[in-house]
């Protein structure tokens, strides 16, 4: 089978292509760029990935442009359900491509975390691809984890420390903070306030 696998980076793409190729299955990559803040982070994301996919002979169409301000738009004031809009986000945009490529199913790398929420990625994917006319291809691929960590370790690859997105950045360094008991900065001053 043809398959669109959406790779969220290299090293979360390790384990799936490796099984999905087993299977027999022709995979061809896409990364989706605009929920991965800041633009640098991005970056580097996506270097690793092409560097990766180009020894291992996968192709991978990169999502043109950087929308961070739409991204921005449509999680604003949705910050609680912000990992739902942009999982659907990435698998509408890889559903799309995915028939545009004449592929005959899509996944996604997200279904290889053990940080995702793997059910309602699930159902979310098989909803889409309904919506889209594509089929989803479920797998559940986590517990592969400790192999692609491995691996991706050998290889010296860029392993991020958040999800993507500024809001998770944000709880990265939160979490952080406090398990090594630094203080929270202090809130800004209110406006028209000085301290």
């Amino acid at each position: 089978m043809k398959i669109l696998l959406h790779t969220c980076c290299g090293p979360c793409t390790i384990v799936p292509l490796r099984r999905l190729r087993a299977e027999g299955n022709e995979v061809t990559g896409y990364f989706h760029r605009h929920n991965i803040h800041p633009f640098t982070e991005c970056r580097l994301r996506e270097e690793t990935l092409l560097a990766w996919a180009g020894a291992e002979g996968l192709p991978v169409i990169v999502s043109p442009g950087y929308d961070l301000e739409g991204y921005l738009r449509r999680v604003a004031f949705r910050e609680a359900d912000r990992c739902r809009i942009c999982f659907r986000e990435r698998l509408q945009a890889s559903a799309a491509v995915a028939r545009e490529a004449s592929c005959e199913a899509f996944s996604t790398t997200l279904l290889y975390s053990r940080h995702q929420p793997h059910e309602v990625i699930r159902a979310m994917g098989e909803a889409v691809g309904r919506e889209a006319g594509i089929a989803f291809l479920y797998r559940d691929f986590r517990d592969g984890w400790d192999e692609g960590v491995a691996e991706s370790r050998r290889l010296g690859m860029y392993r991020q420390k958040y999800c993507g997105c500024i809001y998770s950045e944000k709880e990265r360094f939160l979490r952080g903070a406090r398990k090594n008991k630094t203080p929270a900065p202090p809130a800004p001053p209110a406006p028209g306030r000085t301290r």
